[in-house]
């Protein structure tokens, strides 16, 4: 399964505790446009573009990898690494980025 995949399949669960958790709302908000800024920080305009399939996979890579060298274990509530999964998810199901392969 691509890492994509994966934290997609774990993480889209949360988008129901949108609903009635806004704190989260906006805290994942924040991490998508940081997400965004990172992988598009060489472009300019108001909205900005899709981020590439690829280029969010090897973001994600990496972060999963920090979350793996410092033993991170998914917490009940939402800490910062929750926020990011499910940005790097929102980001994935938003732009289809696993349609098509």
């Amino acid at each position: 399964m691509s890492p994509l995949a994966g934290i997609s399949s774990a993480y889209a669960p949360r988008f129901a505790e949108f609903a009635f958790e806004p704190a989260f709302t906006a805290a994942v908000d924040q991490h998508v446009a940081e997400i965004r800024e990172r992988l598009a920080a060489t472009t300019s305009g108001l909205i900005p573009r899709p981020p590439h399939r690829e280029d969010l996979a090897d973001y994600a890579i990496g972060f999963l990898d920090a979350l793996t060298e410092i033993d991170w274990r998914e917490p009940v509530g939402h800490d910062y690494a929750v926020c990011r999964l499910t940005a790097i998810t929102w980001l994935v199901r938003h732009h289809g980025l696993l349609q098509g392969g």
